[in-house]
């Protein structure tokens, strides 16, 4: 009984011994105790108190902020995987075509490139148990693929018309987060951090190494989409482009005394252009990065306002069952002062719902001047105004793109028309493809979309019912017709003409409403019809970088999209932009 009491109070008793209030200390545990064992002793039915006591926890925890969150033990090493960037397994990236496991790549180095499993094989068994039809799902490969480092599975490959037993010595896999670097021309380097895993720093300088022995002298930094990780990380990476004894990111909280984190020495990228890359989604560690680039006037920020999470989360482990409470301890600030964190004073379902409310009250695309408000003004070490607020406000904003989302777009990544006509392109063409082009380069140069692949991609689509043009005035029209006789059906025949007398007055007459409905409809086509070019070029590159990735490696599906990238485009000629770097002051 004793430990199930700790489970309530671990996270006050791995604090430290002090306390701001010591008797409401006291009494919350007093409370605590009394409750459960009330509930032990007198509750009409016996109940399990360990999950009761979970749901109470994060019940507690959802009082305080959005962040702190208890982790029951079955889920820790889960979470933790992706930050400790690796898991145990056989090393392939899979996925579910027509109820059959494809495996998509043998990941370098792992168990199963060593026994020369391929892309394009099949799992069909593992250990003995069918692996195709109804058990093809994430949740039942992910449970008998991985396990302990050095334990055995046996898989069965399905290749050539026959299956093929591999017996696979499980190990350790590294989840890489800089996957994605390369010389875009002949003095200007790309790299993009997934996000902030235990080894993302070592890799961000392998990357960053080989691209300035490649002749790089500007960087573009993508950390678009990167939700965060470890501030550790994040540190040393904002380490390599700045001089020594500069602040990076500082830390406080109530009962977190102010943490300064300096830059330490000299970093590999001192000098040379740089541009950073962030969008919405660029959170936690990865505006630790961006604000102290910033801050120091040290490169360019492009892209649109980060999402505005700035609270430190400390993992304490729960006595007893190994589970554990991620509590946040303190703030982050850059450092010129700026709270990253965005305010969550109108509940946490606004919080979560705020990138979405970004993006329907136009923020997305168009700056919103209300985030600049003359209270929230700092100054960057060269003097010049930078806002808080909550995120990191960039200095060159570029708009999410709208023009490529038609609805032909949406209902082929709805359905999943895209990634399946490439599967099944591939159950044909793969080794093909393979000899005619050795290297990503000569696909990329050469391999052509427009054509024959092309109208192969719209028999294909169209078979699978997704149509290019749906046209929505006789859909409105429907809808309309269908919805006036459901009024009328649901009101008696006594009463009929004084309730369409009544909708006429509230709303309008019925060929008003039948007019501002076609309307809609035809301006919508007329929408639709001006975005198709621009869509279709966007879906046929998308199809060209998803056979990149399926035949030479994840690496290759931004190379192959980014001339369509808006983003980077604008980040490519800012690089180049030598008056915008004099103007802002930023080092070069």
């Amino acid at each position: 009984m004793k430990k199930i009491f700790l489970i309530i109070v671990a996270i006050l008793l791995s604090l430290p011994t002090f306390s701001r209030n010591n008797n409401d200390l006291r009494t919350a545990r007093t409370n605590s105790d009394f409750l459960l064992n009330l509930i032990h002793l007198r509750y009409v039915d016996q109940v399990e108190l360990v999950p009761l006591v979970e749901r109470g926890t994060i019940e507690m925890l959802r009082h305080l902020d959005p962040h702190s969150q208890f982790i029951p033990a079955r889920d820790v090493q889960r979470a933790n995987e992706a930050l400790q960037g690796a898991f145990y397994g056989i090393g392939v990236s899979f996925q579910i075509f027509n109820d059959t496991v494809l495996v998509m790549e043998a990941l370098s180095g792992g168990p199963s490139e060593r026994l020369g499993i391929q892309a394009g094989d099949r799992i069909v068994t593992i250990d003995g148990m069918n692996a195709t039809g109804d058990s093809a799902r994430n949740d039942f490969i992910f449970s008998n693929l991985r396990g302990p480092r050095g334990t055995v599975v046996t898989v069965g490959i399905f290749r050539n018309g026959e299956v093929r037993d591999f017996r696979i010595v499980r190990d350790r896999i590294p989840i890489h987060t800089v996957e994605v670097f390369f010389m875009e021309n002949e003095n200007t380097g790309y790299i993009s951090v997934d996000r902030f895993s235990q080894r993302t720093a070592a890799e961000f300088r392998s990357a960053l190494q080989s691209l300035t022995q490649q002749g790089a002298e500007n960087i573009i930094l993508d950390l678009r989409g990167n939700s965060g990780g470890f501030m550790d990380q994040a540190i040393e990476m904002a380490n390599e482009f700045l001089e020594g004894n500069l602040l990076i990111v500082y830390m406080e909280g109530a009962n977190q005394p102010r943490q300064n984190n300096m830059s330490t020495r000299g970093g590999m990228f001192r000098t040379g252009r740089l541009v950073v890359l962030v969008d919405e989604r660029s959170a936690s560690a990865s505006e630790i990065v961006a604000g102290a680039i910033q801050d120091h006037d040290r490169g360019i920020i492009v892209g649109r306002r980060t999402f505005g999470k700035g609270l430190v989360q400390r993992p304490f482990v729960v006595p007893g069952d190994s589970s554990e409470i991620r509590l946040t301890i303190a703030r982050y600030y850059t450092p010129s002062g700026r709270s990253i964190q965005k305010p969550f004073n109108d509940g946490f379902e606004q919080y979560f719902e705020d990138l979405m409310n970004r993006f329907t009250r136009g923020e997305l695309v168009h700056p919103d001047s209300t985030m600049l408000p003359d209270s929230l003004r700092f100054f960057t070490s060269g003097g010049r105004v930078v806002y808080g607020g909550g995120g990191i406000i960039p200095d060159i904003f570029t708009p999410i793109d709208t023009n490529r989302v038609s609805d032909f777009f949406v209902d082929l990544r709805r359905t999943g028309t895209l990634n399946n006509f490439i599967m099944a392109y591939l159950d044909r063409e793969r080794q093909n493809l393979l000899e005619t082009y050795p290297t990503f380069e000569d696909f990329y140069n050469n391999f052509q979309v427009h054509g024959e692949f092309a109208e192969k991609f719209e028999r294909f689509a169209e078979n699978a019912g997704v149509k290019r043009n749906r046209i929505r005035m006789p859909m409105a029209n429907s809808f309309l017709t269908q919805m006036l006789a459901e009024m009328r059906r649901d009101v008696p025949i006594e009463e009929s003409e004084t309730y369409r007398d009544f909708v006429e007055k509230i709303l309008w007459s019925e060929e008003q409403m039948r007019e501002f409905l076609m309307n809609l409809a035809e301006a919508e086509d007329a929408n639709q019809r001006r975005l198709q070019e621009s869509s279709d070029e966007f879906i046929l590159l998308n199809l060209k970088a998803l056979l990149a990735r399926n035949l030479y490696g994840v690496r290759y599906f931004f190379q192959t999209t980014r001339s369509m990238d808006h983003a980077y485009q604008r980040a490519l000629k800012v690089i180049q932009d030598d008056s915008l770097f004099r103007q802002l002051g930023i080092s070069q």
